[in-house]
């Protein structure tokens, strides 16, 4: 059996290191592919390290670029891998550029293809990530649910039962086996931080793009650090974003911007944190385990059990309620509670599956649609 796993954007990292982990504890050949949508070399490389991920087999090395290009150019490459290796298994993860690309191209071939962290819905058509995950569910044939609300989404959407698996949460597997190692880093202390600090991570076009936004965001941190002294590890594409519209040195003025951070450094940033700010949705289940009250700087969240069962808020962008949510937050902060199956063993449920006969049942369907189209008459227009 030959499984490819594909990664390329920084978050797909920590998902994709449980799941080759897992596969290589059952004997199964997974080979990477790494797309090189990530905005810097070095930082890729760091997590592959830091996350003991074997090295990529394939690098599509795509880069940068508009939604269209990125999509395009690794459809065309990722096409040439597969009809050179033909895997029996394509796996997906998240929601990038990527994930959507790769599935198209398996589906276009006939490949068996699983998306981890399948059915989650913003239900923002506007948000490309939200395109990027129905595409992707409509195509693959196989679907690993982080949460209810997964399987719920796709349930409503027409999916089959036998398709779908509420597996867990392969993110918080990463988080459950490197947490102490990253404790022992001891980030918080290299930095200087005090005993109470806030941390923030910003990078979705929606917030840095356009100016407006992006200057009352930035407004809304400089409020919210009048309270707590925060840190922003900044992503590149928002370090642009806001020297392109004038506003990183004011923003520098009252918050603390640093570098990118490693998986390792980050999490220990989290961890110790009284409070984060976010606009990613990896963050926001990241701080649900640990306990870190996180306020979401977006109107919606395809993750809804952070907020009904963990200690994440979503506040929208008005600075009098975020500046509100984190008085409130700081002086009373939610209580912790872990979702189901956010226990460091969703990859080992998702292989098992994968393992149990599913994988034949996905192929006879495929097959079956074969045979539909040969023996179908033709259909008037």
């Amino acid at each position: 059996m030959k499984v490819v796993l594909v990664a390329g954007a920084r978050p797909n990292f920590p998902k994709v290191a449980p799941l080759a982990s897992a596969f290589a504890a059952r004997g199964v050949s997974a080979d990477i592919c790494h797309t090189g949508q990530h905005y810097d070399e070095a930082m890729s490389s760091l997590f592959f390290d830091e996350l003991s991920i074997p090295r990529p087999r394939w690098n599509l090395d795509v880069g940068s670029g508009s939604h269209g290009h990125q999509a395009a150019a690794i459809l065309e490459r990722f096409e040439r891998v597969l009809t050179g290796d033909r895997p029996d298994l394509v796996v997906v993860v998240g929601d990038v550029n990527g994930t959507m690309a790769c599935t198209l191209a398996a589906a276009k071939l006939g490949i068996t293809v699983a998306h981890v962290e399948a059915g989650l819905r913003s239900f923002d058509r506007t948000m490309p990530e939200e395109v990027n995950r129905v595409v992707t569910d409509s195509l693959a044939d196989l679907l690993y649910c982080s949460e209810p609300s997964g399987v719920e989404n796709l349930r409503a959407e027409g999916i089959e039962d036998w398709r779908i698996l509420h597996a867990g949460n392969v993110m918080i597997d990463s988080l459950v086996r490197h947490r102490s190692r990253a404790r022992r880093i001891g980030r918080p202390r290299a930095l200087g931080l005090p005993e109470r600090y806030g941390v923030v991570t910003m990078h979705r076009p929606s917030n840095v793009d356009d100016p407006d936004s992006a200057r009352q965001l930035c407004d809304t941190l400089s409020r919210v650090a009048a309270m707590i002294p925060l840190v922003f590890p900044m992503h590149p594409r928002t370090q642009a974003a806001l020297q392109r519209h004038g506003l990183l040195d004011g923003l520098a003025a009252s918050v603390r911007v640093l570098p990118p951070e490693g998986y390792l450094e980050f999490l220990g940033l989290m961890e110790s944190a009284s409070l984060v700010l976010t606009d990613s949705g990896g963050v926001q289940e990241e701080t649900t385990v640990l306990g870190v009250p996180c306020l979401t700087l977006r109107r919606n969240t395809e993750r809804p059990a952070t907020v009904a069962q963990g200690t994440n808020r979503v506040v929208g962008t008005d600075p009098r309620d975020v500046e509100s949510a984190a008085r409130a937050f700081l002086g009373s902060p939610p209580e912790r509670r872990v979702p189901d199956l956010w226990d460091g063993r969703a990859a080992a449920r998702i292989v098992e599956h994968v393992l149990s006969g599913v994988l034949d049942r996905a192929a006879a369907r495929r097959a079956r649609w074969s045979e539909r189209a040969s023996t179908e008459p033709p259909r008037s227009a």
